[in-house]
């Protein structure tokens, strides 16, 4: 149980570590990368409820660390989505790795309309930098496109070796 969540955490970092660089190399440009769902994707679809929440929770606290939110902000989000994600799992065929494309390309418009929601307060702030929010989710979404199926194999050939050395030792 404690390796489940160890893995899927070391995972998370490392996808955590390499959005802070890309986004740091980005911000020349002001754009900025968001795809956060896939921090809540996998951990609920494939782990079990407990070591789902709490690697989520895991996330949640990490993005949370470095974001200009107020604390908790993301774990929240993060555990809202884990819980709608399991709620429409029965419904849907998860296993296959379009699914869980899907399920993150949707997951991710909705954090991120729920965050733009929290953080600007008013339709007059909301105007000026409507273009610029836009333009920053149409790219998320096509960058998560391409790196999903790439960490969603990530993490399962992890959980996977995981769960070969349990059965070997």
């Amino acid at each position: 149980m404690l390796r489940h969540n160890l893995i899927t955490f070391f995972s998370q970092l490392l996808l955590w570590a390499l959005l802070s660089q890309i986004n740091h190399y980005l911000a020349v440009w002001h754009l900025y990368l968001f795809v956060a769902s896939l921090f809540v994707t996998l951990t609920a679809l494939r782990l079990p409820l407990r070591d789902g929440i709490y690697a989520t929770l895991c996330a949640g606290l990490l993005c949370d660390a470095n974001s200009p939110v107020p604390f908790g902000t993301h774990t929240l989000l993060f555990t809202l989505t884990h819980a709608l994600i399991i709620k429409i799992q029965s419904s849907i065929p998860v296993e296959q790795t379009a699914t869980q494309v899907i399920i993150a390309f949707v997951a991710n418009i909705a954090l991120y309309f729920a965050l733009t929601i929290i953080l600007v307060v008013g339709p007059l702030q909301l105007m000026p930098v409507l273009p610029r929010l836009i333009w920053d989710l149409l790219i998320s979404q096509f960058v998560l496109l391409l790196i999903a199926p790439w960490f969603f194999a990530l993490q399962t050939s992890l959980l996977s070796l995981e769960q070969y050395r349990a059965r070997r030792f």
